[in-house]
């Protein structure tokens, strides 16, 4: 079966496009203000999405995984990107802001208990939202685990990535002199801070475009060129989480502290061919938690959009519905 049939098979897996019936803009101080929207059924079972990136933003898209007769779905844009506002900004933007923002939403939604469903930086985030909050979290729903490491920031970020795509690689690598290749990090860091509207966007592009080009198995070569705007926020962000690893207090704090969410049920849908997230990070996370299954989706990448990880996200969340 070729790439467009694959496909068109996994459209038939996913609900039709449903409308928010509230959409509403959450002050959550710091000066930000949030969107925040809820779609299907308003008495149905709570689940709220956390985007990637960080600085991805929410999409239409996501809201075609549920069963709009089943799940009441919250999806929001995290600080600093889509339609949240200030738009690009990284004051008093880290990982324990997002997940007070979490808290900030379940409480004024009057929600309890929630399944949390989040990808790459989503599960990230959805980890540490559990780890901090276990008492909320019904059920966790993860995609293209990332546990914010450094090895895994070396990996995409250190050449090792690089090695399958040299092409790609070399034009990431060429944006920057060569004396400042030891930690691109910073370096991107550097111009992304610069101050100067232009440059910021122009390396913004480079940033997003090298994540982009590899996230499906089914790439080609370099994608299109991002939005502007777009790519400049989710350059910005995702650089400022990565250059301050993460908010954490430590590398590999997420797995140090997964037995605090043990008892929690879990469900990783794995692509075996992740260029981002390697499969690696899932299963040391799903090793020794019992409560957790591991889903490894074969011929599949990182993107949620991917025919066989968006099949068998549909499948796990059909299988929740009680």
């Amino acid at each position: 079966m070729d790439h467009r049939s694959a496909q068109k098979r996994a459209v038939e897996f996913l609900y039709p496009p449903i409308d928010p019936f509230d959409q509403r803009v959450l002050d959550v101080g710091d000066g930000h203000k949030i969107y925040v929207e809820q779609c299907g059924n308003p008495q149905g079972i709570p689940v709220i999405v956390l985007h990637g990136g960080p600085g991805g933003g929410c999409s239409p898209a996501m809201r075609r995984y549920f069963d709009p007769t089943v799940y009441r779905v919250v999806l929001f844009d995290q600080r600093g990107c889509g339609r949240s506002r200030p738009h690009a900004s990284i004051t008093a933007n880290t990982t324990w802001h997002l997940v007070a923002d979490i808290e900030a939403i379940r409480t004024t939604l009057g929600i309890d208990q929630f399944i949390c469903f989040g990808g790459s930086w989503g599960a990230t985030l959805a980890l540490i939202y559990a780890i901090r909050h276990a008492e909320r979290v019904r059920h966790l729903v993860l995609r293209g685990v990332f546990l914010m490491t450094q090895a895994e920031l070396n990996w995409f970020y250190g050449g090792g990535a690089g090695t399958f795509f040299p092409e790609l690689w070399n034009r990431f690598v060429n944006a920057i002199p060569a004396p400042e290749r030891g930690d691109l990090i910073t370096a991107y860091h550097d111009r992304l801070f610069s101050g100067n509207l232009m440059e910021e966007t122009r390396v913004g592009r480079i940033w997003a475009n090298w994540e982009n080009a590899l996230a499906s198995v089914h790439t080609e070569g370099p994608m299109g060129e991002s939005p502007a705007e777009y790519a400049r926020a989710f350059a910005r962000l995702e650089n400022h989480y990565f250059h301050n690893g993460g908010f954490l207090q430590e590398d590999g704090w997420i797995l140090r502290e997964r037995h605090r969410i043990r008892h929690i049920p879990a469900v990783i849908v794995q692509g075996r061919y992740d260029m981002i997230c390697p499969p690696i990070s899932a299963y040391k996370l799903a090793e020794g938690w019992d409560a957790c299954e591991l889903h490894m989706v074969p011929l599949a990448g990182h993107a949620l959009s991917e025919p066989g990880i968006s099949a068998e996200l549909v499948r796990v969340m059909d299988g929740l519905r009680g």
